[in-house]
Formats: C-alpha cells, structure tokens, sequence
C-alpha cells in the first residue's frame, strides 16, 4: 500500500511509519518540516509539506494522527484554536482534498481520543456508551464528525479513541518520570479517576488491523483491557521504578496552576477495547506492570 500519515513525525506515527515500511509499503508523511521527515521516520519515508504535492498520486490508505499536545498548557482561547485547528480544521482539509482526488483511498484512520467520552467515572465505557458534555467531547467530536465526512467519498473510515499511550523517549509518560524516580511521585486528586493506557506497539498493531480489516469502521477504544485508576497506576510506576509514589498532588493546586485543563488529570474514563476484541486483535500488553517495565528505564 502506498500510506498516507499526518502526525508522522509524533510518538505514534514515527513508530508506525518505521512498521509500515518494514512490512513493504510506502509512506508518505504530511509535515510542516518535510526535510525532517526521513531522519525521524525512516530514511525510505516520504516528506511532503502540502496535500497538494501529492496531487495524482495512487494513495491507498490515510491515518489522520495530526494534533497539538493537549496536555502542554493551559486552555487559554488562543491555546484552544490552536487544539482546535490542528485537529478539526486539519482534517477537514485533508477530508476535502480525498474528495478531489480521482482515485481515493479506502480506508481513512482518523485521530480522536477518550475524552470524547468526558468525565466517564467508574462506570465502564464501550464504543456505544454516551457522552458526558464538556470541552474534549465537544473538541473530539467535532474531530470526529470532521472525519466521519470521508465516508461520503466511499472511503471506509476509523476512529481512534486513545488514552494515555505507554512509550520510551516521549508522551506523557516521560513528563510523569522526574518526580517519581526522586520519590516525589503520587496520586493526583482523589486518585478514583481512570487513566486508559496502551503500549504504543499496541496502538501501531491496532492501527494496523483496522487498516487491513475492510470490515472495521466506526470508533474504537483504543487502550489495553485492563485500565486501572489514576491510584493504581502511580502505584505501579513506583513498583517498576523502586520508588515510593505517596506524596498527592492536591485537586486544588491543579486548578490553580492549570484552570479548565486541570479537568484531564483529575477527570478519567473506564474505557474498555470491546470492538478491538471483538475483532480478534490480542494484546501483547494487557497489563499495566508489564507495559511499565517495557518502556520506563530506571
């Protein structure tokens, strides 16, 4: 196949860019710095600056992973447009440019994440478990329904609700680590709220069955089986590090010092893969001490 990846050059598209050209196909990556591409990605990939670039050209397959850190800054009103663009208006032009092009793909991956969900609570979350009305539902349903447009072009079109994606070098994780090995670590708020976590070689086995599966379509969770609270999950990361994780981070610092986005640490959802499983796919990470193991170097 001849892929398609915008977010390339992030945590998951570099992992699968390298996956994809290890099994055979071609990939091309849609960068802001395409000169960069080659060195991040692999030196066979393909850096392009504009859709446009790649005007005529047979594209099989699209994975749509472009989108700023939402976990960088606050959510300030310029902060939220740049969220805002970098997602939805993203991929509306992307949708827009598939439906100019002669021979479309037929598969379209797209981008979204848990908190299309909002603040879930305990209760388990499956792809057909509703909403909860708070700005990462609005943002990733708009992101979605963005996505969701290509189908009128007869593309077959996925999307990824993804958590908290376990990786060495990058994400989330990697901010987390500094205080814990110095033993400063320890639940945030009441610690009660879920953290839905996957091993990034999950997420690129996930993204690569839903590309070759013509029978997927719709969202799927995608995050391990076993997500755990926000509790259990420092108290592991201090298990694998040989560090005390006891010292809390209080709700009310959090809002303080981080306004509106305090809400995606203290706030969680009990996302579950049921589509996943239900189409066959088996994790090589179900739970979490394995996955910390693998990716935390002490």
């Amino acid at each position: 196949m001849h892929v398609l990846i915008t977010g390339g050059t992030g945590l998951i598209g570099s992992a699968l860019s390298k996956q994809l050209t290890a099994d055979g196909h071609q990939v091309s990556v849609l960068s802001r710095q395409p000169a960069k591409v080659a060195g991040i990605c692999g030196a066979s990939v393909r850096g392009v600056g504009k859709l446009t670039e790649l005007d005529g050209e047979t594209i099989d397959a699209v994975v749509n992973l472009a989108g700023a850190p939402i976990a960088d800054r606050p959510w300030t009103k310029k902060r939220k447009q740049v969220l805002w663009d970098s997602r939805v208006t993203l991929t509306e032009e992307l949708v827009a440019w598939l439906g100019q092009q002669t021979v479309k793909p037929s598969v379209l991956v797209s981008g979204s994440a848990v908190g299309w969900y909002g603040d879930g609570g305990s209760t388990p979350l499956t792809e057909d478990s509703a909403s909860h009305h708070e700005y990462t539902h609005t943002l990733c349903d708009a992101w979605e329904s963005a996505a969701r447009r290509a189908s009128s072009h007869g593309i077959r079109v996925c999307l990824l609700r993804t958590g908290l994606v376990l990786a060495s070098g990058g994400g989330f994780l990697q901010r987390m680590l500094p205080p814990f090995k110095l033993g400063l670590g320890g639940p945030i708020g009441s610690g009660r709220q879920y953290m839905p976590w996957v091993h990034r070689a999950d997420m690129i086995g996930i993204i690569m069955l839903l590309l070759q599966n013509p029978d997927c379509k719709g969202p799927f969770n995608a995050n391990a089986p076993n997500p755990v609270t926000n509790r259990e999950f420092v108290k592991t990361l201090g298990k694998v590090l040989g560090r005390p994780a006891v010292i809390p981070l209080p709700a009310p610092v959090l809002k303080l010092a981080l306004g509106e986005m305090s809400r995606l640490l203290l706030t969680g959802q009990n996302a579950v893969p049921e589509k996943v499983q239900q189409i066959g796919y088996q994790f090589h990470f179900a739970h979490l001490e394995a996955a910390l193991a693998d990716v935390v170097k002490t």
